[in-house]
């Protein structure tokens, strides 16, 4: 006959696992000493090396950032103006305008067009002879006005015969000077004296002081005259209109940028010479 235990009889005994010998003391004190000198050491060296980098780093950069700020103020940069270069060739490609003007510089009103297309058409009409005017607001293809206003006239006009009879005044904003030319015809009946009063008083003295409509329409009327042989209504001169000009002469734009070279050269070699030989001096010492 089989004895049954009871679940309560039966209690079985805890399994004990085997204790881990303890370090000694000492020895975990002398590991944390150790690695407390070896971090302060690497620290304490590390930190004197990175202080000198970091001094020697800052030196470099604060002299390159010096020598390039000079460079970009100083040194001549070329022009990006690339919508002004564009007028500047719309006006050749696109021909005569319809009727007398060709404002691409925008700087002249409603009433002064209105008053140059009357002028201009009764002078057509009464003596065959055309005249166009071209504002533009820089030329960076021709050296200056004159040359400029030859190109689009022979652009325009091809031959003789188209552009005999007709006159061109060209007006440069933003250089303050003016220019006119034309055919045989045209150059006949105003004359060298009027053309040269009116290209050195009423364009350059007027645009000057900003003053495009009236300067436009001032010349107009001064070539009209000169044609239908009225006498010469005269223009303004730079002693009624004196302005001190903001521009350079060539000789100080040229004198200028030799001691701007001069200068920004030195900084670039200070900025990579002078920290090249202060790290090969902090070298050759270790």
């Amino acid at each position: 006959m089989e004895t049954i235990l009871s679940p309560s009889t039966f209690t079985p005994k805890p399994y004990s696992f085997p204790k881990q010998p303890k370090l000694p003391l000492l020895s975990k004190s002398f590991a944390c000493a150790l690695n407390n000198f070896s971090t302060s050491s690497f620290s304490s060296s590390s930190s004197s090396s990175s202080s000198k980098k970091t001094w020697i780093s800052h030196l470099h950069h604060g002299l390159a950032a010096a020598a390039l700020s000079l460079a970009i103020n100083f040194c001549p940069v070329p022009s990006l103006d690339l919508p002004a270069a564009a007028s500047e060739f719309d006006v050749l490609n696109e021909g005569p305008p319809q009727e007398y003007i060709l404002d691409d510089a925008g700087v002249l009103s409603r009433v002064t067009k209105s008053d140059l297309n009357t002028l201009l058409s009764d002078l057509e009409s009464r003596k065959n002879l055309h005249i166009n005017f071209v504002t533009v607001r820089k030329l960076t293809s021709k050296a200056d006005a004159f040359e400029y206003a030859d190109q689009v006239l022979e652009k325009w006009y091809p031959t003789v015969e188209q552009g005999n009879n007709k006159g061109l005044v060209v007006l440069v904003t933003t250089q303050k000077e003016g220019a006119i030319t034309g055919g045989p015809a045209f150059i006949q009946a105003v004359g060298d004296t009027i053309l040269d009063a009116t290209v050195s008083e009423n364009l350059p003295v007027l645009a000057t002081d900003e003053k495009y409509n009236e300067a436009v329409v001032s010349a107009a009327k001064r070539l009209v005259a000169a044609i239908d042989g009225l006498p010469d209504p005269g223009g303004p001169t730079f002693k009624d209109n004196k302005r001190e000009s903001n521009f350079k002469s060539r000789e100080e734009t040229e004198e200028k940028r030799g001691q701007f070279t001069l200068v920004v050269g030195g900084l670039l070699v200070i900025a990579f010479v002078v920290p090249m030989a202060q790290y090969y001096a902090y070298v050759s010492k270790k």
